[in-house]
């Protein structure tokens, strides 16, 4: 009988499933919650729970890898979610790009049942989860840290603490603010160079190696010069719904906040036209045709 405690995990996308994997490599017994069967890992000796309140009544740390505050809230609050099934001891770990304000809610709410619950959002890619070197940014006490701490090892290769509860949240959306708004600069940047006769090609020659590069400009501009659609695999619509955060973040801190609120306005159109299942650097596109400009065209006249 393992003496290590046993972990769920509801939602094995595109980041929680190479997480998963490695909790179950590393001799975890692991309980999961998805749409659907996952063969890789009921290979790997996983068990599908029933619902959240099943694992709740099996596990002693839940995962928790969803796309929105919404998702997160239903899982926990649901007629058969984690509240209805938990039990004193209980650890959760959201690790979803959450809204602050409803962590600290649900933080008060598990608690009542002795739940404790940290924040541990993620830095990195898919590729990262599968090699089990994502950066958690883990908020929360410092007790509790300690007893889910080898379980985060699993798949971190870089812990980094970041304070309070709901701080690991609130630093995810400080990097996504940065890096989304990147990405409508850079769309912007490009299409504007095409207007005025230089290329993508010869943008990226000059920015890439610069100061102003960074590996984000590097997979933003391989789809637009590369057309590699899988180069930045993060959707529009989660770019849109983590600058709403940001701007509700900033509302509630009483702080104007012109640069999230103008970054936010490019995504949202992509979104409301259809295009939120596009991935960030197709923004690109987007900003050219409303500015007469198709970049595919502009890439093939540069080469």
């Amino acid at each position: 009988m393992s003496d290590k405690p046993i972990v769920g995990f509801i939602g094995v996308g595109l980041m929680g499933l190479g997480m998963a994997k490695n909790i179950l490599t590393k001799g975890y017994e692991l309980w999961y919650l998805d749409r659907k069967p996952i063969d890789s890992l009921l290979t790997l000796g996983a068990h599908e729970a029933a619902s959240a309140r099943d694992m709740a009544e099996r596990c002693d740390i839940i995962h928790i890898c969803l796309q929105n505050s919404g998702q997160v809230e239903s899982v926990i609050r649901g007629e058969n979610g984690i509240l209805a099934g938990a039990r004193p001891g209980l650890i959760v770990i959201d690790t979803s790009t959450s809204d602050p304000s409803s962590t600290l809610k649900l933080v008060d709410e598990l608690d009542v049942k002795g739940v404790r619950m940290i924040d541990a959002s993620l830095g990195r890619t898919p590729r990262e989860a599968e090699e089990g070197t994502l950066d958690a940014m883990v908020a929360g006490d410092d007790a509790v840290f300690e007893q889910v701490k080898p379980v985060i090892d699993c798949w971190a290769g870089r812990i980094i603490r970041v304070g309070a509860v709901g701080n690991g949240h609130k630093m995810k959306l400080l990097m996504n603010f940065i890096g989304m708004s990147y990405g409508s600069l850079y769309a912007e940047a490009v299409v504007l160079a095409a207007k005025i006769g230089i290329s993508p090609q010869i943008l990226r020659e000059v920015i890439a190696p610069s100061r102003m590069g960074s590996g984000f400009f590097d997979t933003f501009m391989k789809y637009i010069v590369e057309r590699d659609r899988d180069a930045h695999k993060f959707a529009i619509s989660f770019a849109a719904k983590d600058l709403r955060y940001v701007n509700n973040m900033a509302a509630e801190a009483k702080m104007m906040s012109i640069m999230a609120s103008a970054a936010v306005q490019y995504y949202t159109h992509a979104e409301a036209t259809g295009h939120g299942n596009d991935y960030v650097p197709m923004l690109s596109d987007l900003v050219g045709a409303l500015n007469g400009v198709d970049m595919e065209e502009e890439v093939r006249k540069g080469a």
